[in-house]
Parts: structure tokens; C-alpha cells; sequence
């Protein structure tokens, strides 16, 4: 049973009755052959919203990423992230399986690495050592607590890459939260990223979907890549339709959720069993429970008892996270329910 109040992840929104208006409207085709009509219209969007050449719209953020590491390396060769990154711990060891590709992990501050600790572990021409071809970046980081990359250090591990010769991959799963709170425009990320993925399903509420984007020549390899995994649509355009609508209607309200995500933090600030909350910068709240009172999941299950419901992310860290579904009333509901929160 759904709790009544939802917080484990910004995936659980369902349609708006306007998005399913959207979704009910849309003109579609088969777009194994290229005729969806709506799909086409998304990957346009997107590519022309980014600056890119050209889309290709996909399942999942777990299935563009991997179909652009894929794309973007050769088995043997070497990918560089944070030891945090979805791309490493949450995707099935797809690097590995999908793509052969061994994996160098940097610690950095939250989940964001700098271009110097880039620099550090970049592999010299050496056939004792995997080689070095792609570094990816997630903003904001999950792990992180919906941590931002300031755009600045993105632009120095860009020239970086530039300057040796990498690919720089951006996992934009939560990337609109991003843009929102610190007034970036997309184009600034596409303008520094061989190929980012986008997701529709998180803040900006549609059912599923995520998008690739990058030049037509990776686009055209990826969607190979794709029919290879079994990732060939139909009608698609019925998602496409409800990422379309998102895109249009629901990025400048992340700023609520960011909001409230900042007010949950504070009602939790006061709680004694609380011992660290992670600075809370967009819709992630990641806070640590005190040893002394007990662990996550013992957190978990006694919130899931008021009907909260928030997930375990490591023994002593509890994760909750803001969304289109979470409105006011909900947050009302949520500090009137914690303020009787007990073992």
C-alpha cells in the first residue's frame, strides 16, 4: 500500500489531468520507423533546447547513460567519476557488462570532482593501464543530496578534457532541478557536454522516458545501440507527448519543491535523533540518524507507520525527496504526522 504521504523519490508522480489530455491527444506512428510524430516532435525539442544536433528518447536515465558510454568508448578503455555516481552504483554494473569499460572513481566533495582530481588519475599511454576516454559528471548528484556542480569547474574539467582528448558525459537525471536553482539556461550545458542525458520522470512529472542528446553522429550509433538492447518503440509518442507537455509546463515549479524540500530539513533539524543533515539545495533531503537512537531502517519503518514514506540510503542515512505531488497540504500533513514520531 502507497503511503499517504510519498517521499521516497520524485518518481512516484502520476499525470496531471492535463498532461493525460496531452498524452490522449497525441498523433503517433511506429517510431522503429521513424514515423512517430510525437516522439519526433520531443527529440526535437530537446536537441533544439539544449543546442544539440540531434535526441533520441529512451526507457530510462539508466538506458541513456549506458548507451552513451557504449557509444563512446571501446571494451578495455577507461571511465572516470565520482565514487557516488548513479553511473556506478545504481545501473547494474552496465559499464562493465554492457560496455567492457573499467571504472576510475574519484571522492569529491558531495559527488561533485574537480578538474584537478580529474587530472590526477587521467591514464599516461601505457598498455599496462586501461585507457582513459570519458569522464562523467551527474548534476545534481543523488548521493549527494541533490548537490549542485558549479558551472565554472564544469567549464575547467571541460577544458581539460578537451585538452587530453576525453569525452565528457553528463547524467542529467535531476539536471532541470540544477538549471532552476542557480538560473543556468540549458544551452550553458550543452555548450560543455559531448552528450547529456535528460530524464522526464523525476521533477517534471511524466511517466517515464529520458532523453540523449548529442551530435547526429552519436545519435545515429546510439540508436543502434538501442535497437541492440531491445529498446525499439512503437507508438512511443504517447510518453513523448507527456515529456513534451512536462518540458512546457512543469520546469519553472521545481522551485516549490526546492522550497519545501528546504522546510523539511529544518522541521527535521530540531528532531533529536536527527545527529547531520546534508545541505539541502534542491529536492533531496539526505539526513543521518544518531547511532545512539538506532539505524535507517528502523527510522524508516516507524515514519512508514504515520504513513511517511521516505527510503534508507546506508545504514545510518535516510532519504526523502520533494515533488510535483507534494504539495502544501502534504507538507502540513508531514510536520503535524513528525511531530509525533516515535520508535
Amino acid at each position: 500500500m502507497a503511503p499517504e504521504i510519498e517521499l521516497r523519490s520524485d518518481t512516484f508522480t502520476k499525470p496531471t489531468p492535463a498532461m493525460m489530455e496531452a498524452i490522449m491527444e497525441a498523433k503517433v506512428g511506429d517510431d522503429v520507423f521513424g514515423e512517430d510524430e510525437t516522439t519526433n516532435q520531443l527529440q526535437n525539442h530537446c536537441a533544439r533546447l539544449f543546442g544539440y544536433e540531434a535526441a533520441l528518447f529512451c526507457t530510462s536515465g539508466t538506458m541513456a547513460n549506458q548507451i552513451a558510454i557504449s557509444c563512446w568508448t571501446r571494451p578495455g578503455d577507461e571511465l572516470i567519476c565520482d565514487a557516488l555516481s548513479h553511473v556506478h552504483l545504481y545501473e547494474g554494473g552496465g559499464i562493465a557488462s554492457n560496455s567492457g569499460v573499467a571504472v576510475q572513481v574519484l571522492h569529491g566533495d558531495r559527488g561533485r570532482i574537480s578538474a584537478d582530481q580529474v587530472k590526477s588519475v587521467i591514464k599516461e599511454d601505457n598498455p599496462h593501464f586501461p585507457a582513459s576516454k570519458i569522464v562523467s559528471l551527474e548534476n545534481t548528484v543523488n548521493k549527494g543530496g541533490g548537490s549542485c556542480y558549479e558551472v565554472a569547474e564544469i567549464e575547467k574539467i571541460k577544458t581539460l578534457c578537451t585538452n587530453r582528448k576525453l569525452t565528457l558525459h553528463l547524467d542529467g537525471a535531476r539536471l532541470f532541478n540544477a538549471m532552476v536553482f542557480q538560473n543556468e539556461k540549458p544551452e550553458t550545458f550543452g555548450k560543455l557536454f559531448d552528450s547529456i542525458s535528460i530524464c522526464l520522470s523525476k521533477g517534471l512529472g511524466a511517466p517515464m522516458g529520458s532523453v540523449l542528446l548529442g551530435n547526429k553522429d552519436l545519435i545515429h550509433q546510439a540508436t543502434r545501440v538501442r535497437k541492440r538492447w531491445g529498446g525499439g518503440w512503437r507508438q512511443s509518442g504517447y510518453m513523448a507527448a507527456a515529456g513534451l507537455f512536462a518540458l512546457k509546463n512543469h520546469m519553472a515549479r521545481l522551485e516549490d519543491d526546492h522550497e519545501r524540500a528546504a522546510t523539511i530539513a529544518s522541521i527535521l533539524q530540531s528532531r533529536t535523533e536527527v545527529s547531520k543533515i546534508m545541505p539541502v539545495e534542491t529536492n533531496i533531503v539526505i539526513f543521518h540518524v544518531d547511532p545512539s537512537w538506532g539505524n535507517s531502517s528502523e527510522w524508516v519503518s516507524a515514519a512508514a507507520k504515520l504513513g511517511i514514506g521516505c527510503a534508507t540510503f546506508g545504514p545510518n542515512a535516510v532519504r526523502m525527496v520533494t515533488h510535483l505531488d507534494f504539495g502544501d497540504d502534504e507538507l502540513n500533513k508531514f510536520s503535524n504526522k513528525i511531530a509525533g514520531f516515535s520508535k
